[in-house]
């Protein structure tokens, strides 16, 4: 039996509701349109139209993918952050609605810094934080840097394809070492960088656990790691004057200030998340 475009939609999304999955709406928009090929736009526009029999085989494919777990932006290969489309692969971390909060941090920093401000993205993955502070801080130079050479690849892609490349530049470093030569005199960085404790990485959801880099989840012992390298280290990249943006885990606020106050930054406040959750840390040096 035939079925419109909206007959598929609204199948996918009660199963997707009844495997206990909250953004059911918006994934089963996600997949119906990448298995027909068509924009938001497009199938709207269409939604009343009798969809093809391949493209009910397509979807029945791409949802029982998901059903089993794996995350709706590695299937489809994107996903949208801050207004736009990023390319996204199992090499780098799916961006969170919360981390729109720092990224809304992050370019009112680099608004506030005037010309010629300079951006460093530390553990940058899928560049999601440094592209949207370039999109919409036309003032500054950003620079996004990540140990993984597939996500410095993921990085310039995403580059190219919002057209940042006279702005953006993509390098390979270790945060947990020192900064290179090449990397200085910055007026922000800003960081989400892996802070899910080792013993907590075998109790994440399975979307997470089975399909995200544990690379960029794992923060070690107590889920600081990076803090503290970064807090320590990387002083030297910045200005007399510049500022440390960091993403925190859940209950790591106290622990991440009390990191930079040692480590000799002031000025220290926090932001909290859609949810009230203190999830974002900064401060001056």
């Amino acid at each position: 039996m035939a079925r419109t475009y909206n007959d598929l939609y609204l199948d996918t999304r009660h199963r997707l509701r009844k495997a206990g999955i909250e953004s059911a709406q918006l994934e089963a928009r996600e997949l119906l349109c990448y298995a027909t090929g068509k924009s938001r736009e497009d199938f709207f526009r269409d939604s009343i139209l009798y969809a093809p029999r391949p493209v009910e085989q397509q979807l029945e494919e791409l949802l029982s993918r998901r059903l089993d777990g794996e995350p709706v932006a590695y299937i489809i290969g994107e996903w949208n952050f801050y207004g736009m489309t990023l390319d996204i692969d199992h090499t780098v971390l799916i961006p969170r609605p919360d981390t729109e909060i720092i990224a809304a941090r992050a370019i009112e920093l680099a608004k506030m810094a005037g010309e010629h401000c300079r951006v460093l993205d530390l553990c940058a993955g899928s560049g999601c934080i440094g592209l949207a502070v370039a999109q919409h801080a036309e003032n500054c130079r950003v620079v996004l840097a990540d140990l993984s050479e597939d996500a410095i690849q993921i990085c310039r892609d995403n580059t190219r394809r919002n057209n940042l490349q006279n702005r953006v530049s993509c390098v390979q470093v270790d945060a947990r070492e020192n900064p290179p030569d090449l990397l200085w005199d910055f007026n922000l960085i800003v960081c989400n960088p892996p802070y899910i404790r080792s013993s907590d990485i075998s109790s994440l959801d399975a979307s997470v656990r089975n399909y995200e880099p544990i690379l960029a989840l794992d923060g070690g012992l107590d889920g600081l790691d990076f803090y503290h390298s970064i807090s320590k280290n990387w002083k030297s990249a910045l200005r007399r004057t510049g500022t440390i943006l960091f993403e925190v885990g859940y209950d790591q606020a106290e622990d991440v200030s009390a990191i930079l106050s040692e480590n000799g930054y002031h000025n220290i406040s926090h932001h909290q998340d859609y949810n009230g959750i203190l999830r974002g840390i900064e401060a001056t040096l």
